[in-house]
C-alpha cells in the first residue's frame, strides 16, 4: 500500500488547530475548547483532497517553544516528533489576535524542521481580523491562506495549496480502471480496539507498547489523555485499529467540560469497537467502577479482554494470580466469559499475548453455525431441561437459528409473547457456549413469537443478572 504523505498542523496554544482538523476530517474527532492545552496527544486522520488524493492529517497540541511544565513539555515531544515525520506543515496564526513573540518562537522551531509550510492565518471571520494578515509575513513563509475553521472559510484554497505544493494530482476514476465485481480484490480484515480503563492505569502506556512507539503521551497524572488516539497495526495479514481513550470516572468526580466530553468521547469509541481490552491497576483493588466501565463494553455485546496491569509491581506466591482472578470474577460476575492476562505496559511482560489472543476470540466470533447443528442442540438441551410454564401455559420453542456474529446472536422462535426466565436464558447461553466452543465471547439471544409478535431480546433488560 503506497504510503500516504503526512500533514502536520502545527501552532501555539489556542490558535484554531483542532477544529481545522475537525473541519478537514467532517468529524468531531478532537475536542475543541477556549482552554488552551485540551489537545495533548498527536491525532491521525486519513483525509481525501480530492478525487484520489489523500493525506494523513495530523493535530498536534500547542507547541510551547520552552516550558518546565511536566504536561506540556511533554506535548511538545509529541509535537517535535509529529515535525519530523511530516512530508508538509501548516502553521497556524490567530489573526484575530495578531502577530505575537510566541508566534515567532514556534516559526523559528518549524524551520528548523526543513519542510513545506503553509502559514494558515486563522479567525479571519472576526470583525478588523484581516487587517493583521500583512504582520504574519514577516515570519518568512511565503504560502500563506487567510481561513476560518470555524466557518470553513478558505478551505478549498488550503487543500488546493498543499496539493500543489506536494505535486499530487487529481486521478479520477474511468470505467477501464474498475475490476468486474468477480474480481475484485478483498479488503484487509480490520478490527476496531478500545483501550479503557479508569485515569492513570496505563492505558497510554500499552498504546505504546503495542506500537512500538511514543504515540500517546504518557503522565503519572490522571486525566492526561483527553482526545482518543487511534493508531493501526498490522498482525497476520490482519489490521488492528487501537484506539487509546480517556480514563472514564465516576459520574460524581466528572467536574468540568473537557473531561464530560473525553469520557463521551471514549463511550462513543467504545460502541463502535469489536473488542475491548480492559485494563485494570493490580496494585489496587478490583473497584465498583472497573466494573461500571466494563459494564458497558458487555451492556454492548462487545469481546473483552481483562488486562490486569503493573504486574511487575505485585509480590507473588504460587496464589497470587488465582486469589487476582477470583476476585475480579465475584466484582464482574457478568464477564464471566472475558479472558484474563496479567501484563506490565512498563516492562513489555505479556504484552506480545493480546494480539494472539484477539486473533483466537475473533475465530469465536465469527464462527458460522448451520440451522440443522443449532436446531439438534436445541432439542437435546430442552430434553435435559425443559422450559419452564409462562402464565400457567407450557413454553415451547419451535426452532433456533443465528443472525450475527461479532457478537454471536441466536434468534430462538416461541409460542410466547414473553421471554423466558432469565435463569432458563442463562442456562441456554450457557449450553451454546460448550456446544460450539464460545467460551471467550459474549452471546446474544433474542426470543421472537413465530407469529410475528415483535423481537424480545434479553437485552431488554439488565445483562448483569
Amino acid at each position: 500500500m503506497k504510503k500516504l504523505p503526512v500533514i502536520a498542523i502545527i501552532g501555539r496554544p489556542n490558535v484554531g488547530k483542532s477544529t481545522l482538523f475537525n473541519r478537514l476530517i467532517k468529524k468531531r474527532k478532537a475536542i475543541v475548547n477556549d482552554m488552551p492545552g485540551v489537545t495533548r496527544d498527536r491525532i491521525f486522520h486519513e483525509v481525501e483532497l480530492d478525487i484520489g488524493v489523500s493525506v494523513l492529517l495530523t493535530d498536534t497540541g500547542g507547541l510551547e517553544p520552552s516550558t518546565s511544565d511536566y504536561i506540556l513539555s511533554q506535548m511538545r515531544t509529541q509535537t517535535l516528533t509529529a515535525l519530523r515525520e511530516s512530508d508538509l506543515i501548516v502553521m497556524m496564526v490567530d489573526a484575530d489576535q495578531g502577530l505575537t513573540a510566541m508566534d515567532i518562537e514556534v516559526a523559528n522551531v518549524v524551520r528548523k524542521a526543513a519542510r513545506s509550510v503553509i502559514l494558515a492565518a486563522n479567525k479571519v471571520d472576526i470583525k478588523g481580523a484581516a487587517h493583521n494578515i500583512s504582520d504574519f509575513y514577516q515570519l518568512g513563509f511565503q504560502e500563506m491562506i487567510p481561513v476560518s475553521s470555524a466557518h470553513g472559510d478558505g478551505m478549498d484554497q488550503l487543500k488546493e495549496q498543499i496539493m500543489a505544493m506536494l505535486h499530487l494530482e487529481p486521478t479520477p476514476e474511468s470505467e477501464e480502471d474498475v475490476l468486474p465485481e468477480e474480481t475484485q480484490p478483498e479488503l484487509p480484515l480490520e478490527y476496531s480496539i478500545s483501550i479503557i480503563g479508569k485515569p492513570n492505569v496505563g492505558k497510554s502506556s500499552l498504546l505504546n507498547r503495542l506500537l512500538g512507539e511514543e504515540r500517546a503521551l504518557v503522565s503519572d497524572i490522571p486525566g492526561t489523555t483527553r482526545d482518543a488516539v487511534d493508531a493501526k497495526l498490522k498482525y497476520h495479514g490482519r489490521t488492528f485499529r487501537i484506539i487509546d481513550t480517556a480514563g472514564i470516572r465516576r459520574r460524581g468526580k466528572i467536574d468540568n467540560f473537557i473531561e464530560k466530553v473525553s469520557v463521551l468521547h471514549a463511550q462513543q469509541n467504545i460502541e463502535k469497537s469489536d473488542f475491548v481490552l480492559m485494563l485494570i491497576d493490580s496494585s489496587q483493588d478490583t473497584s465498583l467502577q472497573d466494573a461500571n466501565i466494563s459494564g458497558f463494553a458487555h451492556n454492548l455485546y462487545r469481546n473483552v479482554i481483562i488486562l490486569f496491569n503493573k504486574w511487575d509491581l505485585i509480590e507473588k506466591d504460587t496464589k497470587t494470580v488465582k486469589t487476582f482472578e477470583e476476585q475480579m470474577r465475584q466484582r464482574m460476575k457478568f464477564l464471566k466469559y472475558a479472558p484474563i492476562l496479567f501484563v506490565s505496559a512498563k516492562t513489555g511482560q505479556r504484552v506480545t499475548r493480546i494480539l494472539p489472543l484477539i486473533d483466537h476470540i475473533a475465530k469465536q466470533a465469527t464462527q458460522k453455525i448451520s440451522t440443522s447443528k443449532l436446531n439438534q442442540f436445541l432439542v437435546d438441551a430442552t430434553g435435559k431441561h425443559r422450559p419452564p410454564t409462562q402464565s400457567g401455559r407450557f413454553l415451547k420453542f419451535f426452532y433456533i437459528t443465528q443472525t450475527g456474529t461479532m457478537p454471536q446472536t441466536f434468534t430462538v422462535f416461541t409460542n410466547s409473547k414473553v421471554q423466558p426466565h432469565f435463569s432458563y436464558q442463562r442456562y441456554l447461553e450457557n449450553s451454546l457456549r460448550e456446544s460450539f466452543k464460545l467460551t471467550d465471547v459474549p452471546v446474544r439471544l433474542i426470543f421472537k413469537n413465530r407469529r410475528g409478535t415483535p423481537e424480545q431480546d434479553s437485552s431488554t433488560k439488565r445483562r448483569r443478572s
